[in-house]
Order: structure tokens, then C-alpha cells, then sequence
């Protein structure tokens, strides 16, 4: 050993560290930051490359890297870029899960809910987006299973599948569990049913619509019926009433039949049927997961409705 290289004790590490002699003295023996030399008395005795040695693995420990990567960026097996970039991505992971208990605990605080409510909640947010396109899936399956539905709403259905990101926000995952236990209810998966064999009823009545014809009358729906609210007209005042002649006039027209008493029966009847409030809430909650602007032809639909009784002909 060099005279002139200066040894430092475990005592005089702690020191100059400012970690325990405890530490330093579990770190030596996994062989991280071994001893240079020792005394007669055989008390471990370290080098000044202990030092850096030292305060690479405290940044890396405290950053979470294990022991054993340590070891293999201090001898050079691989680099501190590598163990950097594999922990980084572990910790997205692990982030990711908290985020996710977070909010799972959240919902469970505001809805007061049983601890057998909390286990599926749990289990419902840490399904696999694979899972969770199944569960919708079989949703979709299942309502509308033999029913002659228009091949359109179907792939719109489907392709308005809800994807939960990998950072999702506290909305998102509430709104996910919301729509997982809505896709289940049976009484929700009848109603969408009724709606759909309501709607081959009508396409038989009426003819299928031009799509083109109908996203124009569901926009002048949609700005009628909106201008009507800001200004606070009731659906069943008479300010209302060109309002509504002018959409009846014009769904009329695109169902091919003329206006009359029997024909806004039939249309109320299509409106109250296809209005069920969980079928906008399923639109609202798909909107709330994908980040898409929420849906707006509820408050739209139920003016109309309104309408349409308060001006039966």
C-alpha cells in the first residue's frame, strides 16, 4: 500500500458522508463498497474512491435501484443510462398503480360503498385493456344479438370503444367503473334493446334514413332546441310552438310521411323510447374516459319531447 494513500475508517466516512456507520458497514459487506485495507487489529480501512463510490450508490439507492443493479453499474456490467431508463419505466408502472389505488379509495370515500363494492371497484379498474374491450364487447353481443340493427350504429359503438389511458385522471377512472358496473346491469342492457328492436320497427315504417340527411336534422335539432333554452323559452309556451313545427316539418320530410297528430305520435313514441337517460349517460361516461367533448343531444331529445306533448298536432 502507498504511504501517501489516504485510508479513511468507517467512523471517518460517516462523517464525511453524513450516512450511518450502520450503512456503510451493511454496504461494505455486500461487497458494493469494499474495505482498501484493514488494520492489525483488523478494522476495515477505505480508499478515497470510497467517497465517490459512496455517493453513487446513495443516489442510486435513494432513487430506488436495488442492491444487485448497484453492483452491476459499479462493476461496469452495465450502465447507469440502462439501470436509469429500466427503473424509470418501472416507476411509470408503479405510478401508474398508485394513481389508480388513489382513485379507487377516492370513489369509495364518496360513494360510502361496502367492502365487498370496494374489491370490485378494485378489481374493475386493474383489468387489462384487453379485458376491458371484452366487457364492452359482451355488452354489445349481447343487447343487440339478434336484433336486424343498422350495421353503422353497431361499428360506432365499437369503435367508440372506452380506453382507459395510462396516467388517467381521477374522472376517468371513476367513469370507468361507472360505465364497467352499467354495462352489466341487465336492466340497462334491456333498455338498450328495446331501443334497438325500436329502431328496426322504424326503419321499416319510415325507410332507412339518408345518413347524410340525418346528422343535418340532428344538427338543427340540436341548434334549434339549444337557442330555445338560452332563451329560456319553456317547451311548452307558445314561442315554442315554431320551434318545434319547424323540426317536425323536417322529420317528417326525412321519414317520408306528412305532418299530423298520428305521425307525432309515432315520432314522440321513437324520441321516449331511444331517450332512456343511461343511454347518454353511457355516451357522457365513454366521453369522460376518451377525452372526447361531451355528448349533447339529451337536453336536446328531452325539449323536443316536451315539446311534442305540449303540440300533439
Amino acid at each position: 500500500m502507498d504511504d501517501d494513500t489516504t485510508l479513511y475508517s468507517i467512523g471517518e466516512l460517516a462523517r464525511l458522508t453524513g450516512l450511518t456507520v450502520k450503512t456503510i458497514r451493511f454496504w461494505s459487506d455486500t461487497g458494493v463498497v469494499p474495505p482498501t485495507d484493514r488494520t492489525p487489529a483488523g478494522y476495515r480501512l477505505y480508499g478515497p474512491d470510497a467517497l465517490a463510490r459512496l455517493g453513487l450508490v446513495r443516489t442510486l439507492r435513494e432513487l430506488g435501484v436495488g442492491l444487485s443493479a448497484v453492483q452491476r453499474v459499479l462493476g461496469r456490467e452495465v450502465s447507469v443510462a440502462r439501470i436509469a431508463a429500466v427503473h424509470a419505466e418501472a416507476l411509470d408502472r408503479q405510478i401508474r398503480t398508485l394513481r389508480l389505488h388513489r382513485a379507487v379509495l377516492r370513489a369509495v370515500a364518496v360513494r360510502g360503498s361496502t367492502p365487498e363494492e370496494m374489491e370490485l371497484m378494485h378489481k374493475l379498474v386493474n383489468l387489462s385493456e384487453r379485458e376491458r374491450r371484452r366487457l364492452i364487447d359482451d355488452f354489445i353481443d349481447h343487447a343487440f344479438e339478434g336484433i336486424d340493427v343498422d350495421p353503422g350504429f353497431l361499428t360506432t359503438l365499437r369503435d367508440a370503444m372506452p380506453v382507459l389511458p395510462d396516467a388517467p385522471t381521477q374522472a376517468q377512472v371513476e367513469a370507468w367503473v361507472e360505465l364497467a358496473e352499467l354495462v352489466q346491469d341487465d336492466d340497462f342492457r334491456a333498455g338498450m334493446r328495446r331501443a334497438a328492436i325500436d329502431q328496426v320497427r322504424a326503419r321499416e315504417e319510415a325507410g332507412r334514413p339518408d345518413e347524410q340527411e340525418a346528422r343535418r336534422l340532428a344538427e338543427l335539432i340540436r341548434e334549434r332546441t339549444a337557442g330555445a333554452r338560452e332563451a329560456e323559452v319553456a317547451p311548452d309556451s307558445p314561442a315554442a310552438r315554431p320551434v318545434v313545427e319547424e323540426l317536425v316539418r323536417e322529420s317528417a320530410r326525412l321519414a317520408g310521411r306528412e305532418d299530423g297528430p298520428g305521425f307525432r305520435a309515432w315520432l314522440l313514441e321513437r324520441l321516449e323510447i331511444g331517450s332512456d337517460s343511461r343511454y347518454e349517460h353511457y355516451w357522457r361516461l365513454v366521453s369522460v374516459i376518451n377525452g372526447w367533448p361531451a355528448p349533447d343531444m339529451g337536453p336536446a331529445v328531452k325539449w323536443l319531447i316536451a315539446s311534442l306533448r305540449a303540440y300533439p298536432a
